[in-house]
């Protein structure tokens, strides 16, 4: 392979941080890198440095003669001044660069639906992003460097572009190197891993997959080398302890041997441990919109977002929003908040609901940005209930990786991860039970996003992800729904693959009745099989598909009456229902056992509580028995 560009010696320091210590590495032709690390740890830093937009405090970097490198930066450098049409093709004739097949794909894959005529002040700061990187796209480079290109990209929009730099080169030509959080892009377009941690770059063979399996092997050959470590610093000092006439007379080299092994202990890696937060009991009904109607101003005129839509949550749910820009998805979940409301139709609210949006403009700490991190986590309760024990705003600050000197920074001071953290942090500890993301893996790390989704695995409420991170939305929810910017609201069986195949035409739009999400039984989908409506989930959270011409090509039922994707769904439903049942045994345990405790106390009081809880316990087991029943017939 051709040496295209490489780094010999690079070293850079901000302030009292050393960011990149003595780095060498080199890119060849054929190389597809994605960099990883956790945020702050220098991976734009790192590809800036290659691109020479930044030069290092030691160190060199050397290109070979003739290379073209771009580079796509996250800040905006665009002319605000200049059309779309000026900014991505310059002065080229319409008839040059449309007969270029490269640049159609381009310029149909970016830039649709927009009028080329336009200033580009004009527009959004996700548009913007478009034309930054058509621009780039555009120019025949032999080495790519994008910083964060799938941020403001729909999930139709990063496979796009993972086609692209896939097919742009043959595979011993040109190269490219990625930083971004998302997972399955990562995956599918990178041979090459580099993970930037502690002022170094460690290098692994194969995408995100291959590099989290490499790690975890490094990571626990780490642990044995730091247990043989540990056992020969307990042998070192327990000599040095023997007697005190023994210790006057100690060889010198035996002191500094056990010094040297107490000295070699790295630095602790920032790692971020997300808690389980209290959250308050959510009852039977949780949120019904029921035929909502909402037309909202646009540029040309009126646009109409929802017409007579359904849309029914049901307790434990857990589903994920795709859908084009501006159809409605952040308008959604403001509708089911209470922010928004409807033209026309109503939106029922249960009454044990409490609900909280992470949002994308990180609009709750706008107002505290001269506020201290330590201010805005206290400003409420200064003690906080987690995984059954009580936290201090503090201690709850540490396990996310605030450290004490950090805790004292203004939240205008924090870096995007850093306020996105709080920001999730300040939402849990309001106990709601009905968690609504939007794009939640916005400037968050992958190490970040890992430990969000454990969280998430968890959560006992109600949950609602808008996102077009795919590796996101397959991890954390059960099921999908997707707005296509024509008013409706249609399920996706078939999950992100579908939607990505009726975007490109592959598969025809399920018919325009398909717009009621309902929360119902597997048996209340099994009873009426000539329905247009698509069933979601009981108020146990199982799930199906509606029966008809909405299932997918290949999903058609089978002769046992369910088709093979509605058994997928039952399966995992049950699996989850499997874990409810779990915790609710062990919380039937342990009423038990204070009911005996209350009883010898003679405390009635407290004996009529546990056996309310406890019935209530009972009732919640019993129709997750009864919807497990249900979903297992249609997994026979």
């Amino acid at each position: 392979m051709a040496h295209l560009l490489g780094a010999e010696g690079l070293s850079i320091t901000f302030g009292t941080r050393t960011v990149l210590d003595d780095i060498t590495l080199g890119i060849d032709a054929g190389d597809r890198i994605g960099i990883v690390g956790r945020n702050g740890d220098g991976k734009s830093t790192l590809m800036r440095l290659l691109a020479r937009q930044s030069e290092a405090d030691s160190g060199r970097v050397t290109w070979r003669g003739g290379v073209s490198v771009g580079f796509l930066d996250q800040s905006d450098v665009l002319d605000g001044e200049a059309s779309i049409r000026q900014a991505v093709v310059g002065d080229m004739a319409d008839h040059e660069w449309a007969s270029d097949p490269k640049m159609r794909d381009i310029a149909s894959g970016l830039l649709g639906g927009l009028d080329w005529e336009q200033p580009v002040g004009a527009l959004s700061g996700g548009q913007r992003r478009r034309v930054a990187l058509a621009k780039l796209l555009m120019s025949d480079h032999d080495v790519l460097m994008l910083d964060e290109p799938t941020n403001h990209l729909d999930v139709e929009g990063v496979a796009w572009l993972a086609h692209h730099l896939k097919t742009r080169w043959k595979a011993d030509e040109g190269a490219f190197l990625v930083v971004t959080h998302d997972r399955w892009f990562l995956d599918e377009v990178c041979t090459l891993t580099w993970e930037v941690h502690d002022a170094t770059v460690e290098s692994f063979d194969g995408g995100y997959a291959a590099y989290t399996l490499a790690r975890a092997e490094r990571d626990r050959a780490a642990a044995v080398e730091e247990q043989k470590r540990q056992q020969l610093v307990k042998k070192e000092l327990a000599w040095l302890r023997r007697g005190a006439p023994a210790r006057t007379s100690k060889p010198k080299f035996r002191i500094d041997a056990a010094n040297a092994l107490i000295n070699d202990v790295p630095e602790p890696r920032d790692t971020v441990s997300l808690k389980k937060m209290a959250t308050a009991r959510l009852g039977k009904d949780v949120l019904d919109l029921e035929h909502v109607g909402l037309t909202v101003d646009a540029e040309g005129g009126r646009n109409v977002l929802f017409d007579d839509v359904t849309f029914r949550l049901g307790p434990g749910e857990r589903v994920g929003v795709v859908g084009v820009n501006g159809a409605g998805k952040s308008t959604l979940l403001k509708l089911l908040d209470d922010r928004v409301r409807p033209d026309e139709g109503r939106v029922k609210r249960g009454k044990t609901v409490r609900t909280a949006i992470l949002s994308q403009e990180v609009e709750e700490l706008r107002d505290r940005a001269h506020m201290r991190v330590h201010e805005v986590m206290t400003e409420e309760k200064q003690v906080f209930e987690v995984g059954g024990k009580e936290l201090s705003g503090g201690q709850l600050l540490e396990t996310l990786g605030f450290s004490r000197s950090r805790q004292w920074t203004p939240v205008g001071d924090l870096s995007g991860g850093e306020r996105r953290r709080l920001q999730l942090l300040k939402l849990l500890t309001g106990e709601p039970n009905v968690l609504m993301l939007d794009e939640p893996t916005n400037d968050l790390d992958t190490d970040t996003l890992a430990a969000m989704e454990d969280l998430l695995d968890g959560w006992p409420g109600t949950l609602v992800v808008v996102s077009h991170d795919r590796y996101l939305l397959e991890r954390v929810t059960d099921h999908q729904v997707a707005l296509l910017g024509d008013g409706a609201l249609r399920a996706l069986p078939g999950g992100v693959e579908q939607y990505l195949r009726i975007r490109a035409g592959q598969e025809p739009v399920p018919g325009a009745a398909n717009r009621t999400y309902r929360g119902q039984s597997t048996a209340q989908a099994a009873a009426a099989p000539g329905t247009t409506t698509v069933p979601a989930a009981s108020s146990a959270g199982v799930s199906a598909t509606a029966a008809g011409s909405s299932a997918p090509a290949g999903a058609q039922a089978s002769s046992s009456g369910a088709s093979e994707a509605q058994k997928r769904q039952a399966k995992k439903q049950m699996a989850r229902i499997e874990k409810q049942m779990e915790k609710l045994g062990e919380r039937q345990q342990q009423l038990h056992d204070q009911m005996a405790a209350a009883s010898e106390a003679v405390d009635l009081d407290r004996l009529r509580a546990l056996q309310a809880e406890l019935d209530d316990v009972d009732a919640q087991l019993a129709e997750l028995e009864e919807t497990w029943l249900e979903a297992g017939e249609l997994v026979e």
